[in-house]
Parts: C-alpha cells; structure tokens; sequence
C-alpha cells in the first residue's frame, strides 16, 4: 500500500510489526521517535535537510538542594486537625495553605540538555521515497530518503552498554556527505555558558542550571569516512565524506565531581569501538529485553503495512486495529526500558524525553499515582531490573523524609507528600488545595517494594527492602489518630485531587481518613507484616501492624451503590474526576477482588460507571487507570473499549500518551492494563484470561510474570485456553485458574492436581521446572509436554 504524502512518498515495508512507520518526518516535538538508555535520551525529528534531535540527561534540573519543610506546620498541626474535626474544611485549608506549605512553594524541575541539529548542504527538495522507522526490537530509530538520485540513511540509538547517544549518516554514492553539526541549548545558546573545540574531531558545551543546580558537559565527537572534518567555530564542518559516525556523551556534577572528564571519556571510548560494535552491542542489549515477551493478537497484513499514523487516524475514526494495541503495549515497554535502567533516575511525568525549560507540572515525579503507574508493568511486562531507580529514589527520600515527618508532624518514620524531584524533596508541592496536604507519597511508592518482592520471591531483596517498609508504616503510628466512630484516620489530608461538596453548599479538599489512604494503609501494614514474617523477625512489630490495619474505616457503600470516596456520603464537585482514588484497593491495591469481596467490586463497578457517565477519563493517564480497573472487574470488553479510547483520544502520532499535553504514565499504565486482561495474580492465584475481549479471540503471548516467581506463556483461540506453560521460579504452591478445566504436565508426565473451587487447581512447584496446562475436552492434547 502506497501512501501518497507530497514530496515524501514511499512505499511502507512490513518486515518487522515492532516498528513505527512514517512516511514523513516529524513536523513538532510531539511527533518525532524517541530513544533513551536510561540516562541520555533523544528525539528525533526526521528532517532530510536540517536534522534535529532534541537531547535529554536524567540529571538536569533546575537547582539545588533546599529544606522547604515549614517551620511553623507542627505548631499548628492540632489546630488545623480541630478545625476538620468540627467539619470546617475552608478554615483548615485556609491556615494549611499558611504553615503547612513548602517555603518556597515549589520543588525542583527538569529541563533539557540541549538539542544536536545537523544541516546538510544538499537542498531538501525532490525528496522521495522517505521512512522514518522506529524499531522497538533493536532500538534504533532510521531514517531513510532519496534526493538526487543518492539513497541517504540515518541511523539514531542511545546505546546503555557504551552510555553513548549514537548517529550514523550513510549514502550510496562517494563522497555524498556535506553537513555541519552543532550543539544548541535554547534560542541564541542562551541556556548554556560555552562551546568549545576539544580537539580536531570534538565538542563540548559548557553551562550550569540555574539556582545552584548541577554543572553540565555534553561532548559531540565525530568520525568520518572519507571527505574532510574541520571544526570551525561552534560547528564541525563535514564535507564530501562517505559515511559519518557522531558520537554524543554527557554527564552532570549529580553524579560526577568532573563532569566533563565522564563525558569526554565516554565519547572517546565509545568513539573508539567503532559503529559496527556499538550498534551491535546496542542491539544485543535492547533486544534481550524486549524478547521476553511477545504478544500476538489478531491483526492482518493490510493493516500492518500501514504507517503508524495512518492507523491511529483510523482508529480514531472509530475502526478497530487489535495490531496496533499489540504494538502500543510494546511501546511501552520500550518506553520504560529506555527511560528508566540500573544507575539512572526513575522515569519522570515524561520519561527522559522534555523539550521545555519550563515543562508542564515541572516533568517532575508526581507521586499521587502517575510516578507508580510508570512503574505498574515493570514486573508483569518482564523488566524488573528496570523498576530499580524507583528504589534508589524511594532511599535517598527516607533521608528527606524522616525530616519532614519529624519537623511538620512530629513523628517518626519518613513521610512524604503529592511530589518530588531530583534531590528527593519530601515536603508539600504547590499551593493547591485539592493535592497539597497529602502524606501518603512514600507509603504508596514503598509499596513497590514489596510488589517487586512477590513477583521475584528474592528473599535477600526483602531483607534490604524491608527496613524502608518498616520505616513507612513507623510515620503514620504517630500520625494517625481517632476519629469520632473510634476508628484511626489521617488527618489532614486530601483525596487526590478531588473536591467535595457539603450538604450546605460549601466546598472542601482537606478531611480525615479519605478512603484512598485508609486502603494504601491496609496494604502498607498487611505488606509489614508479611515481610516481617517472611524474614522471620519483628514479631511484635507485624502484630502491632495488624491491630493498626483493623481499626482503619472499613471501605463503605454510599446511597445509590457507589464505594464512598470520603468518610461522609459528599456529593461531588466534579463527578467525572480523572482522579478515581477510593478505588485503590481494586487497583492498583489488592483487597478488592471479584470473589473474594463482591460487594465491594459490585460497588466498584458503579463508581467507574457512574465516573465515565459524567465525562471520565479524559485524560491519557486515567483512561489507562481505567482499563486496569475494567480488568480486575473481568470485563474484557469493557477494559478492550478503554484500550480503543486510549488509542483514539489520548494518543499523539508518535504513541506518546496525551494528558494532554504530552505525560508518559498513560503509556505505561496502558501497557500494564493489557497485561491484566491477560494474566492475573493478586487474589492468590494466577488467573488466566481473564478479561479477554471478542476481539482478541485468538492470539498468544509469552513471558509475562506473575507473583510467585512464575513466567508464563500462554495460546488461546475461540475466546478460551488452549495452552499454558509456567515456569517456576521459586519453590511453592502453585494455584492456576484458567477459566476453563486443564490437564497440567511437568517432564512429560502428567502431575496430580487438587481442586481448589471456583475451577482453580494446585500443585507444589519446584524452582526451575516448567509447567504445561492443556485444556481439557475433545481433541485437546492430553499426552506428554516438553
């Protein structure tokens, strides 16, 4: 299929469905590809005659370190919980505003390094036969087009084993190859303080962030074939060469006393390798980790052939493209191996990639659900080692933290509120009423941990994680206290980021023991005292959790059905929030389930109901949110209709997620959501299939995780199982629900089963051994499994 787009006209290739297709180059930020180790991160636009790729360092932010915690919060801490207590909100948030805000206000942003533009002396017309691709597989971003009668190529990829930003300029014909390259950093190079000649074949820019913040050094070094390179001013200048190889390095005072030092050295050594081993150690890299998992879902021939706007158009047009959610959920999996790897910062609001100096709600870490949603398909999708900057963060904040908890509230353990940034701020964000005053950041983010630990069953990781949860659940011993039904509640606090109405007409944010807290809470305490029995320690620590996690509110059911999402039946001021905080505990918590609570799910099916009857989910990240919600609900086709709102609403041409504007956490949680519609195991049980729309009525996927330490494969067709295989990664008992009746094989042999009820079956597993369920009925395979 040809697509006819003016000058750039070609034919899209169908050789590998990972890929993003365009058949012309991106026109703004929001369209160009993006690629990222972790550290260094670019875009890249795609342009035939003036190329740019917009850089980014996980470590430049704006500032440094500042104790904003608010000198006067812990002497008027009861005074604001008593004005609460006689349900005069206005007054508390009025004095709240006062002493229990930051000073300053704000934390830290991000902003980026610079921008790498390559001008090229041939004209940009009569361009044809261009693609700009994006190989999710490999992770290189090409780009390839005809001027002249020359084939030009372009090949971009940040590379984590050589810590290198990596371009690769080719051409069919000798000597075809004149361009200048230079570093930018804002309109004029006002944002950097110098460009400098390092040698014959190098760059450096030079500058600082303001406010104290990190020095910066970004090194772009060159290597040509054929032809001439000269360095002229702020710019190397190629002429008439055969094939062009730049390096780009960078490094900041964050982690490096002699920042230009790394990244001359990383240039150097990267530049050295030579392309062939940088690109081939790149590939090698990126592709074991996409490997892991494949995902097959119906999809045809004439619709992969198609460039990847081409088909989101269409499915915004109201056409249905299963392929393309098979590749989206890769996307994002690619996203968040290429934003967040061992030794980097966690994925901000917008991964690696911003193009602002000063970006939306700062590209910081908004920890009151869009930092953890970053994070929701790390374990399912295969990339546990990528969750790890989420855990150094999450320690460098214990230090802010205990800080915080003892100078606002008096308490011990570590507390941290709706945000932070670089230097792991844990004191209140902003002057906003319905999101400010809001403990719970670092109880939900060390929930994390003890996710990592169920899904890998690494009793050493336990052992160092353990502390930090400990030290979480410590804060809110001393925080809590009791309200008027006897109950323990949090106090102040907010329902992110939410409003209520009161029956005189007045509105609130702040309250006691919103539901969203008391259900992080339960899971805090219930995780506390699981760890603490696992690690054999800490007995009456674990018990006192216990008795703590019982006297919180019991979720309630308001008037017409619905799960209250404050300790009063309030109406609210927005009833199609994109917040759906009190369903916490259906997900991304674990206390609602399908049979183990109906009531509560039944009452978590009205509240999502009556959220998208009055207009939710019209940001990308709470649709993603909601897709995850319809999954544990096991309603397939309602989950598969939010995937399709996703794709059509709130997805740019490049796939990013649209808030709008541009956050990443939808891709994330959309990914993850997908995930849940395939696989499940929060209830105690791996369950299969079980939010499985008609439209994904065959298909199959490979190496999702579950917790207990399991992988799985799984093939289906007719909507029902066909095939499952397990792979143990820990000894243990094994509980598979299926959905339909299975016959299970281990070496060939068929292994006895006990019945567990509700059509669930058990066996013991072994570490290492590998599990084949088959299901049962006429014709299905009932003999030996490899």
């Amino acid at each position: 299929m040809t697509a006819n787009r003016g000058k750039y006209d070609r034919t899209i290739r169908n050789d590998d469905p990972l890929r993003l297709r365009y058949s012309q180059p991106a026109s703004v930020w929001e369209e160009a590809l993006p690629v990222g180790n972790g550290r260094l991160g670019g875009m890249v636009f795609g342009r035939a005659g003036s190329e740019r790729i917009a850089l980014n360092e996980d470590s430049v932010w704006y500032g440094g370190p500042r104790d904003r915690n608010n000198p006067e919060a812990r002497a008027r801490l009861e005074e604001i919980r008593e004005l609460l207590r006689q349900g005069k909100p206005r007054e508390a948030e009025e004095l709240a505003m006062l002493a229990m805000a930051g000073v300053p206000e704000s934390q830290r942003h991000y902003e980026p390094l610079g921008d790498l533009h390559l001008d090229f002396r041939a004209a940009a017309s009569g361009i044809g036969d261009y693609s700009r691709e994006l190989s999710l597989r490999e992770g290189v971003a090409t780009v390839r087009y005809e001027s002249a009668g020359v084939r030009f190529r372009r090949e971009i990829f940040a590379s984590y084993p050589d810590d290198a930003l990596i371009v690769r300029l080719t051409a069919d014909a000798p000597g075809a190859l004149s361009l200048q390259a230079r570093l930018t950093r804002g309109p004029g190079n006002r944002h950097c303080d110098e460009i400098r000649k390092l040698d014959d074949a190098a760059l450096v820019m030079r500058g600082r962030t303001g406010g104290g913040g990190p020095r910066f050094r970004t090194v772009v070094r060159a290597s040509i074939e054929g032809g001439t390179l000269a360095i002229v001013g702020e710019r190397m200048v190629v002429e008439g060469a055969d094939a062009v190889t730049f390096v780009v390095a960078a490094a900041t005072s964050f982690r490096f006393a002699d920042p230009e030092a790394e990244a001359v050295r990383a240039a150097r050594e990267a530049s050295e390798r030579g392309f062939a081993s940088l690109r081939e150690r790149h590939v090698a890299d990126v592709s074991a980790l996409m490997d892991r998992v494949h995902l097959r879902l119906p999809s045809s021939p004439e619709w992969e052939a198609l460039p990847t706007d081409e088909r989101l158009q269409l499915v915004r047009e109201g056409r249905e493209d299963c392929g393309l959610a098979a590749l989206y959920y890769q996307f994002g999996r690619y996203l968040l191996l290429s934003c967040s790897r061992p030794g980097s910062l966690p994925a901000t609001l917008q991964g690696i990639w911003n193009e602002s100096m000063q970006p939306p709600w700062d590209s910081k870490y908004t920890i009151n659900i869009n930092t953890q949603m970053n994070y929701w398909p790390a374990e399912t999708g295969n990339l546990a080692e990528c969750h790890e900057p989420l855990f150094d963060l999450l320690e460098r904040m214990r230090e802010t933290g205990r800080v915080t908890a003892r100078t606002m509230y008096g308490c011990g353990g570590f507390v941290a509120h709706h945000n932070t940034d670089l230097w792991a701020d844990t004191a209140p964000q902003d002057l906003y009423r319905p999101a400010t005053i809001w403990p719970m950041g670092a109880a939900w983010l060390s929930l994390h941990l003890w996710e990592h630990y169920l899904f890998s069953r690494d009793s050493s990781f336990l052992e160092s994680a353990y502390p930090t949860l400990k030290e979480a659940a410590e804060f809110f011993v001393g925080f809590l206290t009791e309200a008027p039904d006897g109950t323990l509640v949090t106090n102040p606090s907010v329902s992110p980021e939410n409003t209520y109405v009161l029956p005189n007409g007045n509105s609130g944010t702040m309250c006691l023991g919103p539901s969203m807290d008391s259900q992080i809470l339960y899971e805090l305490f219930t995780a506390c005292a699981a760890a603490a029995e696992a690690l054999e320690r800490d007995a009456d620590f674990a018990r006192a959790m216990l008795r703590l996690r019982e006297r919180l509110p019991q979720p309630a059911i308001g008037r017409d059905g619905e799960l209250l999402e404050w300790l009063d039946n309030y109406e609210e001021a927005e009833p199609g929030h994109r917040h759906i905080s009190h369903l916490f505990a259906l997900h991304p918590g674990t206390r609602f389930t399908m049979r183990g609570t109906p009531q509560w799910t039944a009452a978590a099916r009205t509240t999502l109901e009556r959220r998208l009857a009055h207009g939710g989910g019209h940001t990308g990240w709470s649709r993603a949110w909601i897709v995850n919600m319809w999954a544990r609900l096991e309603d397939g086709e309602q989950a598969w209709e939010n995937v399709k709102m996703l794709l059509g609403h709130s997805t740019l041409p490049n796939l990013f997620d649209n808030h709008p504007p541009f956050q990443i956490d939808g891709n994330f949680g959309g990914a993850a959501g997908m995930t849940e519609m395939l696989a499940q195991s929060h209830a105690g049980e791996i369950r299969l299939l079980p939010a499985l729309p008609a439209a994904w009525a065959e298909g199959e996927v490979t190496g999702l995780r579950a917790r207990g330490g399991c992988e799985l494969d799984l093939r289906w067709s007719d909507g029902l199982l066909e095939e499952a295989a397990i792979r143990a990664g820990a000894d243990g008992r094994c509980v598979l629900n299926a959905g339909v009746p299975v016959r299970v094989f281990c070496e060939g042999r068929e292994i006895a089963l006990t019945e567990c009820g509700g059509g669930a079956v058990a066996w013991d597993a072994r570490a290492g051994s590998q599990y084949v369920a088959y299901r049962q009925g006429p014709n299905r395979q009932a003999g030996a499994a490899g």
